[in-house]
């Protein structure tokens, strides 16, 4: 096992739609552990593949250490080629984050039951209803595969804003290492 470095906003990876992947074998299962431990570090609850550099439908989540009373469905898994088939019509907002743009959050509006489908790493389907956070978080990995970041959801403003906080930021740990 070991830990990837995670592609941080800019990264051409992070806009780019991950291919499917089509081989279940050992060296998906190690892109699979090898996620865990990355996200773990990182003290995250879900890393996409493009997060990692590698343009492949993989999801790892683990929601058990931000329970909330609504989230229903499985706390740690990996999913291969997940799709979401359903999507409740009533929403949900509630703030969200990203490990590829550290530090930043804003309140993101999803629909807040999702049906998700896929495969598990040796090739089982999977099939997910997820409510609550766990279908916040199946959102946002998912949103990964299709070259999507939360600060697509926000409101032209919002999104200006949050880009600026977040330039500012970056020139600002720039200069510290420096000097």
């Amino acid at each position: 096992m070991a830990v990837r470095e995670i592609e941080i906003l800019g990264s051409e990876v992070l806009r780019t739609p991950a291919l499917e992947v089509e081989a279940f074998d050992e060296g998906l299962r190690g892109l699979v552990r090898d996620m865990f431990e990355t996200m773990y570090r990182a003290e995250g609850v879900g890393l996409a593949g493009p997060q990692v550099g590698v343009s492949r439908r993989v999801v790892v989540l683990d929601v058990a250490a931000a329970e909330d009373e609504e989230s229903e469905g499985p706390r740690r898994f990996a999913l291969v080629n997940p799709v979401v088939v359903e999507a409740s019509s009533s929403t949900d907002r509630a703030p969200e984050g990203c490990l590829s743009i550290p530090g930043m959050s804003e309140v993101v509006m999803r629909p807040s039951e999702v049906l998700v489908t896929g495969a598990d790493p040796e090739g089982a389907p999977l099939e997910i209803r997820a409510r609550g956070f766990l279908a916040r978080a199946l959102q946002h990995e998912i949103d990964h595969l299709d070259g999507v970041l939360f600060i697509d959801h926000l409101s032209p403003l919002k999104r200006r804003m949050l880009l600026r906080k977040w330039r500012k930021r970056q020139e600002e740990e720039a200069a510290e290492v420096q000097g």
